[in-house]
């Protein structure tokens, strides 16, 4: 399914890790230094979201070029799982977990703890 798009998926997967790194790295120092818009914040922020998953899906089909039909089937019914789960409202709204008020305010703090930066 994926034999001819092995170096498509390679330099793809090249040029999505260095981005992330590159909006890795700014959010850190936005999170010491507070330089970034907030429109350009919250863009980086749903790229760190969401760019792993681009990613990893990337490298995986990368790597499922070289395998059979049977694991290319397999890790893409996995990877559409993961994709429909993040439209879930459950997903990113759950009040038990430890990250969800992580980005409701920029800079607060919940209950005198340090803000959470990444």
């Amino acid at each position: 399914m994926f034999k001819g798009l092995e170096k498509v998926f390679d330099v793809i997967g090249e040029i999505l890790a260095v981005v992330l790194v590159i909006v890795f790295a700014l959010l850190i120092l936005d999170a010491n230094f507070h330089f970034l818009p907030d429109t350009v914040l919250n863009i980086f922020t749903i790229i760190k979201e969401y760019g792993a998953l681009v990613l990893i899906a990337v490298v995986g089909c990368e790597a499922m070029s070289k395998r059979n039909f049977l694991f290319q089937i397999i890790f893409l019914a996995l990877v559409a799982l993961i994709a429909i789960s993040l439209f879930s409202p459950a997903t990113h709204h759950n009040p038990n977990h430890p990250n969800t008020k992580q980005f409701s305010q920029r800079g607060a703090s919940p209950a005198g703890k340090a803000p959470l930066c990444l």
